[in-house]
């Protein structure tokens, strides 16, 4: 487990720097003009911060980018980082900020000095989540990360501002450590344990095992895992901070996805040890709502299994019957999450009763095609309800992009032998995936479809994470929690 830099607060202490050891980071406006303790900086280092900030070089750099000063004269430090930002930056601003800084640190000791500067708590929470490495199992396991200092003139304030911050974070480093491990090491038995671990913190979490999911209907889920030793799970995991009907979150989680008997190509097939990624950022959600204890009641649903091929592996044209009573034709059995998360969601609206539901998957190379690795795909059947989450996202500079729905794309669908086929064909891949998923949400309940292929792991390093696991979506829908969910009460 991938534990956060540890980090304080306290009041500004200038006469401290001089002795300050590993790095001491400094923020310092467009216009190069220096507060008190970069004033302090510049006196230790002889005018050096001063000279750094002057002329054109300084103005064309971008907000958040660094000059390092290494080995100040005057300073036991190993380096002086001047931080472009404004007194009072935009939320990215701010946590890019702190990214930088931590980027530039490594594991060395940070000092920061914070001054009055504006959404400090936000910069807090950049210099966690870009502290992040895994390396759990590699033999050096790289030096441990010092802790920080945070300089202010409120610590109280934003230590109590960063407190709910950090614990975000540390849903994030729970979700980036799920989708970076192995599918040796996270079996679905191992996730189920992992999940099972919350109960620490005060979440409910019941296991449901092939058995009971047999007794449930669950035929779609539990073809997909029938080729695999690995037992097939659905883990229900509850915090109830409040007493209102609850927001579900749905997340697809196959270990690993060898296509099954439709096998995917040698050819990066390693990769699919993060096709878990969708229960990877319902658990790093619940993870978050409990550290903060959020006033709200929130039910994470995740459906575990391993595609694998087999003697008693799903075949292309067997017909399954979903926990709903519809017939699925399993044309492609790489098309297999939306099996998954059809079931687990029918079980939500059946057994938990939601106010509101959001499903997360790494569902379709065709999403990827689509928008890349910038965005998220976002379908939905509620207008208000797809608004909230994309101003969600938007807030939290997680990209997410309204994609369209309708009847055209639902008759992609229909099949000869059964009720309908688990996958359209080749155009608008990504489309009627959700329309699939669209057919196993009641009228009455508003639903969120969150496609995550492109952007759940990425191959190079990013503002707030490193190249690999990405952790997205565990921003975007705790603000989504808090702006709509939370209730007053508690």
């Amino acid at each position: 487990m991938t534990d956060l830099r540890k980090i304080s607060f306290a009041e500004t202490d200038l006469d401290a720097l001089k002795d300050a050891v590993g790095r001491v980071a400094v923020f310092v406006n467009g216009e190069g003009q220096l507060g008190r303790g970069a004033r302090r900086l510049n006196r230790l280092t002889k005018g050096a911060v001063a000279r750094a900030v002057e002329g054109e070089g300084w103005e064309k750099r971008a907000s958040g980018d660094v000059l390092s000063l290494a080995f100040p004269a005057g300073m036991a430090a190993e380096a002086v980082d001047i931080v472009k930002l404004e007194r009072r930056p935009d939320v990215a601003a701010a946590r890019k900020a702190g990214a930088a800084i931590a980027k530039v640190a490594g594991s060395s000791a940070v000092t920061v000095l914070g001054d009055t500067q504006t959404r400090l708590a936000e910069t807090v929470m950049g210099l966690a989540l870009r502290g992040y490495t895994f390396t759990d199992h590699k033999s050096d396991k790289g030096t441990p990360l010092a802790p920080a200092l945070v300089y202010c003139t409120k610590p109280e304030t934003v230590e109590a501002e960063a407190a709910a911050a950090l614990a975000v974070a540390e849903g994030v480093f729970f979700t980036r450590d799920l989708v970076n491990e192995p599918a040796n090491v996270l079996t679905t038995r191992e996730f189920a344990a992992r999940l099972e671990a919350l109960r620490d913190l005060g979440v409910e979490v019941e296991v449901l095992e092939e058995d009971r999911l047999a007794e449930l209907g669950m035929g779609a889920l539990l073809c997909v895992g029938q080729g695999s030793a690995a037992p097939s799970k659905v883990v229900v995991m509850r915090w109830k901070g409040a007493e209102a009907a609850p927001l579900a979150l749905v997340g697809k989680g196959v270990v690993f996805d060898t296509g099954g008997i439709s096998l995917k190509p040698a050819v990066g097939m390693e990769d699919m040890t993060m096709d878990m990624g969708g229960a990877g950022v319902v658990s790093g959600v619940m993870k978050a709502l409990a550290l903060r204890k959020a006033p709200a009641h929130v039910v994470g649903l995740v459906g575990l299994v391993e595609n694998m091929p087999s003697g008693e592996a799903v075949r292309p044209g067997d017909v399954v019957t979903s926990m709903k009573g519809d017939t699925i034709e399993v044309v492609n059995t790489d098309a297999e999450g939306r099996l998954v998360l059809c079931d687990v969601m029918w079980f939500a609206q059946e057994h938990i009763k939601p106010a509101a539901m959001v499903d997360l998957a790494t569902l379709t190379g065709a999403c990827i095609v689509a928008l890349g690795h910038e965005n998220a795909a976002v379908y939905s059947n509620d207008e208000p309800f797809a608004g909230a989450f994309l101003k969600s996202a938007g807030t939290e500079g997680e990209g997410a992009w309204r994609m369209p729905m309708g009847k055209a794309y639902d008759d992609m669908l229909k099949s000869p032998v059964a009720d309908m086929k688990n996958i359209g064909g080749r155009p608008a891949g990504s489309i009627t995936a959700a329309q699939f998923l669209g057919r196993f949400v009641k009228p009455d309940v508003p639903w969120i479809h969150l496609d995550i292929a492109g952007v759940a792991h990425v191959k190079s390093d990013g503002t707030l994470a490193p190249k690999g696991a990405t952790g997205w979506g565990v921003m975007a829908l705790d603000r989504l929690v808090r702006d709509r969910f939370e209730t007053k009460e508690g």
